[in-house]
This record gives C-alpha cells, structure tokens and sequence, in this order.
C-alpha cells in the first residue's frame, strides 16, 4: 500500500530523523492536531469516533451538547451506554463487503432534551490488513425537519377533510332538508286526523324532527373543525375570554366539584384575537381537564406576558396521557373518551395556529396534564412598523 500521509513519510524514515528536526515535526503535527479539533468543535454536526471495542475515543463539541454528555468523562465509556437503542451487535457483526456502505440511523432521544437524532455511521478500516478497527459516528439533530414535515403531511390531511367534509355537507344535507320539509308537512296532515292519533303521531314526528336537528348538529360541528376560517381580530383581553369561558362551564364544575384555581396576570396586555374562536378553544381545554379528573380535583389557569407573546396555561391534576396517546391527540376522530368525537383538540391546534400562536403538551399518568398556548402579541408589532413607518415619512420630508 502506498503511504502518502505526513505522518506515514515520518515513520517511514523516523530512524534517519536527528533530534531538534523529530522536535519540529513533533510540533506540526501537534499544530494540525489543534487545527482538526478546532475545526470539528465548530461544526454543528456531532462527531464521535469509537475503538474496534465500542468505546469512545474522541467526540466534539456538537456531539457532546446533542447527547448531554461532558466530553472528559465520556472519552473511555462505551458509547453503547449512551445510546441504547442502536442495535451494536448487529452494527458490529455486518458481513465485511457491507462496510464499504455507509449505515444511517434515525432515533428519539430524551436526555437532555426531546430530540430526533439523524446518525451516519463509517467503518474507519486498516485497508492493509483489512480490519474494522473503529468506526466514525456523524449525528445531525433533524426535529425541525421531522415536524415541517409532520406540519405538511398534517397540512394534506386537513386539505382531504375538507374536501371530505364539502362531500358530506352536500350528501347529507340535502336529504335532511327535504326530510325536514315532509315531516312539516306530515304535522299540517296531522291537523285533519282524530285528536288521540294526532297526539301519538305528533310525539313521533317531534323525536324524528329532534334526531334531524342532532344530524345538523354534527355536520356543523365536523365543517368548523377542519374548514379554513381566517379570525376576525379585535383587540381583547385574554383575562376576560378565560372568566367568559368559565362562567359557561360553570355549573359543571360544581357538579363536578373541581376546584378551580385562577393565576391571571394583571399586565397582560389586550391582543389581536378572535374572541369567539379563542373562547371555543378555552372550552375544548376546559371541558377536556374536567372530564379527566374526579371530583376534589385541581385546574389552574394562569395567564402571563412576555415582551413577545401572551401565556395561557391549563393545568390539571387528572389521570395524565400516556406516552402512546401523546402521539396521536392531534389526529381527527381519535378519542380515549366513550363520547368524545376526536375533534376537540383538532380545533384548539387549528385556532392557535390561525392567530400565529403554539401550543404545547406535557403529562404525566396519574398526575396531570399542563396545556401551554402562546399567542404573539400583534399590538406591539403594530406600534413598531408604525413608528417605522413615521420615522421614514420624516426621512423623506
């Protein structure tokens, strides 16, 4: 094999090398060392190069912050420990024409925060004796990338809904009002029977007419879920929308017997909202706390400011969601609930996300779960192109 590294020359003729010239190499090669790592400490992207026996031999910056780890400790430590989802054995154990490919792996990791880690993984070889002698680990954080995607993929089913949903509305809608029509006409026809057949026939056109109202009903309910309805903005108080939606709910409550703890804070300023849509979405979140707690249970609603958005957090002491079930509250139509119909927090993600906000979820089981929206505060945008605005019209004049 041909040697054409600086530092195979050297050990090629190591012997013929006089002291003060070894010296001199010595020091290039400690300034291209410093060089390297300079340079992969200041890559985004996390390297980590292990030993034939998994161990860690070097890992950079990136790497360190992406898998929480401090960089002196972990040199030495099997990265096995570290990630333990990555099926080493089977890494290690690939046939030898297979390490001239480059392996890639996606994984989710919690520690030290909720990430999706992208990993591409190359044999580092000893072409002369041809031995995997280690291996070259890359990892790229892509939870961006993963939920632009999820975002778009979301995009397309909310897209099929309505598409779905102007479908259905046509469909149905039309017979049920041509039902509706011939029973009003079935209830004049009534007026000419005898008066004890005309009151039995009544009370069954009365369940029919009130089973056409709940179809109506339900068809009104899935539209306003899934179609596109730009919010009409007015400035309002979210202090006020919170104490409007309680006291609509606020006989369930105490049938419930929950307690609800308020935590509004008074510098909160007005914003840009739509007060009904925002006023639904309380009441989705609302509804959904009370219903998973039994009685004697806790909800805490608070509100706070900062220079960028307004905070709205619910907060229950309820039976949690679990890690499975996380995944998929968002979905349309999915529901733990016997009389749920899946589309409440549908909703509240739609509102949120039409007002320029986001919308966050954390559970425990058994302990609760914490809903957090965020809303931009538009207001202060406002006064900033304003000025802007005037500023530049001063310019000119």
């Amino acid at each position: 094999m041909v040697k054409n590294t600086f530092l195979d020359k050297l050990i090629g003729r190591i012997d013929r090398v006089d002291p003060q010239s070894l010296q001199s190499f010595v020091l290039k090669l400690s300034r291209e060392k410093g060089f390297l790592e300079t340079l992969f400490n200041t890559i985004q992207e996390g390297i980590i190069v292990i030993t034939a026996d998994g161990r860690i031999n070097y890992l950079n910056a990136a790497a360190a912050e992406l898998l929480g780890l401090d960089i002196e400790q972990a040199v030495g430590e099997p990265l096995g420990r570290h990630l333990r989802d990555l099926d080493w054995k089977k890494i290690w154990s690939a046939d030898k024409d297979e390490w001239s490919k480059v392996m890639t792996h996606e994984l989710e990791v919690f520690y030290p925060r909720h990430r999706f880690l992208s990993f591409y993984i190359v044999p580092l070889v000893d072409e002369q004796n041809s031995v995997v002698t280690g291996m070259a680990v890359i990892l790229r954080d892509v939870t961006e990338t993963r939920r632009r995607t999820e975002s778009a993929i979301e995009s397309e089913k909310l897209s099929a809904l309505t598409l779905l949903a102007a479908g259905v509305a046509h469909e149905i809608g039309n017979p049920l009002n041509s039902l509706s029509i011939h029973l009003q006409l079935m209830e004049r026809e009534l007026k000419s029977l005898p008066r004890e057949n005309a009151e039995r026939l009544k009370k069954d056109l009365r369940v029919a007419r009130d089973e056409i109202a709940r179809l109506d009903r339900i068809i009104d309910q899935f539209l306003r879920a899934i179609r596109p309805a730009t919010p009409d903005l007015q400035r309002a108080s979210v202090n006020e929308i919170v104490a409007e939606t309680l006291k609509l709910l606020e006989r369930e409550i105490a049938d419930r017997d929950i307690l609800v703890e308020q935590e509004l804070a008074e510098e909160v300023p007005a914003s840009l909202v739509d007060r009904a849509q925002l006023k639904q979405a309380f009441y989705n979140l609302i509804k959904n706390a009370l219903q998973a707690m039994h009685a004697g249970g806790i909800l805490r609603i608070s509100t706070a400011a900062t220079d960028a958005h307004v905070i709205i957090s619910f907060i229950d002491t309820g039976h949690g969601i679990s890690a499975e079930q996380m995944g998929r509250i968002f979905e349309p139509y999915y529901t733990t609930k016997q009389e749920g119909s899946g589309l409440g927090l549908m909703i509240v993600q739609r509102i949120v996300r039409d007002h320029g906000g986001t919308m966050d979820v954390e559970s425990d089981i058994d302990r609760g779960t914490t809903v957090r929206i965020k809303l931009p505060i538009h207001e202060k945008r406002t006064r900033l192109l304003e000025a802007a605005a005037v500023a530049g019209g001063q310019a000119s004049g």
